[in-house]
């Protein structure tokens, strides 16, 4: 993006990452951002005005009622959006903006209607936010430990609990569910306000599929993923961390595939550096896999193996750029916060997966994930 492009935004920012990075507010309604030959300007509602100058002081604020209000003088009978970003454009003698990709396309056709030609970048809008600053890593590490504390409730609920004669797992006399254990850890990650939602907690062959939450029972002696990324409520940054833990005794095949994801992480940790080309990271686990005996593929209608990406940016988004999978394109930079999480799944063993956090330097990775790596509790 050039530095004069023009540029506008209209959503809200509890959920759109690019509004808040610019903004650094939560307004939980669309609203009009537009940058202007290097200078930003939010478009706020009398509800949210006052606190806009507050916590936007980078901004120039302005109000959206008095420009409806001059329109309707004007004799736009119902002023939309379309028209206040029209009105203040012509002010300005700008015809033409840019806005993201996934703008919306009813606005998009009004302003044309109205002279303004829209042209929509792909890709990211803010290309500077992949690389972060210093305060920006701060943040995610702060979010990081929210979901270390969550984890760690998670791993004292898990050694309390005692063995029942099916296997199945007890916590204070009732069955210890993948529900429980989630609630268990959503609430202490909520008491050190964060915000987790579909917190991972799968035992045994539903920790195959990646990205199931997890169900019913817990079970001893089988491999329970522990996958949980939780927002900070302050600064809308997200943490991510996974461990895979044994209740009782693994199997000698559970233990060799915990042993090779480890070591494919640690591995994954030393080829993590600025300059690296991402898919080579990714490749480089592969093979390894592959040469420990571990082939991934499809067998009996499903997939097994290693088959999602090693790893994926971190920060306002859960997943955001860069990628590290086999068709991610592009090189690491420094400033650059990546989980790396490779795993392995068979549904005869279940799932391993182990996730830590690493910021990208000129000389290689600092994890940012400080807890702990167990299989056996």
């Amino acid at each position: 993006m050039k530095p004069d492009d023009n540029l506008l935004m209209v959503a809200d920012s509890d959920y759109d990452a690019n509004m808040l990075y610019v903004t650094g507010m939560f307004v939980p309604d669309p609203f009009i951002y537009l940058r202007l030959r290097g200078r930003a300007t939010i478009v706020m509602s009398d509800l949210e005005i006052d606190r806009a100058r507050k916590q936007a002081p980078h901004c120039r604020v302005v109000s959206l009622s008095a420009y409806q209000r001059r329109l309707r003088k004007a004799g736009v009978k119902q002023p939309k959006l379309g028209h206040v970003i029209h009105a203040i454009l012509r002010e300005r003698g700008v015809r033409r903006v840019t806005v993201p990709h996934n703008f919306s396309l009813g606005l998009s056709d009004e302003l044309k209607r109205l002279g303004i030609s829209v042209k929509a970048r792909p890709g990211g809008f803010f290309p500077e936010r992949e690389q972060k600053s210093p305060a920006e890593v701060k943040k995610i590490s702060a979010a990081l430990v929210m979901a270390e504390v969550g984890m760690a409730e998670a791993m004292q609920v898990l050694r309390a609990s005692k063995i029942g004669r099916d296997g199945r797992l007890i916590y204070h006399n009732l069955p210890l569910t993948s529900e429980k254990l989630r609630s268990v850890i959503d609430t202490a990650i909520l008491c050190a306000s964060g915000l987790a939602a579909h917190t991972i907690v799968a035992g045994g062959k539903q920790g195959c599929d990646p990205h199931e939450c997890g169900y019913g029972p817990l079970r001893a002696n089988e491999p329970i993923i522990l996958d949980i990324f939780p927002r900070s409520q302050k600064t809308g940054y997200f943490g991510d961390i996974t461990r895979t833990v044994v209740r009782g005794c693994a199997s000698e095949g559970v233990r060799r595939l915990y042993d090779t994801v480890l070591q494919g992480q640690k591995l994954a940790f030393k080829k993590v550096r600025a300059g690296m080309p991402t898919a080579e990271v990714h490749q480089t686990i592969q093979e390894f896999f592959v040469q420990q005996g571990y082939k991934t593929g499809r067998r009996n209608g499903r997939m097994e193996g290693f088959f999602h990406g090693t790893g994926h940016g971190l920060g306002l988004e859960i997943h955001e750029a860069p990628r590290m999978g086999a068709t991610s394109t592009g090189r690491l930079k420094p400033g650059h916060v990546v989980t790396v999480e490779p795993g392995l799944y068979y549904p005869e063993l279940g799932g391993v997966r182990l996730e830590d956090v690493a910021l990208v330097t000129t000389n290689g990775a600092r994890n940012l994930t400080r807890f702990e790596k167990v299989l056996e509790i």
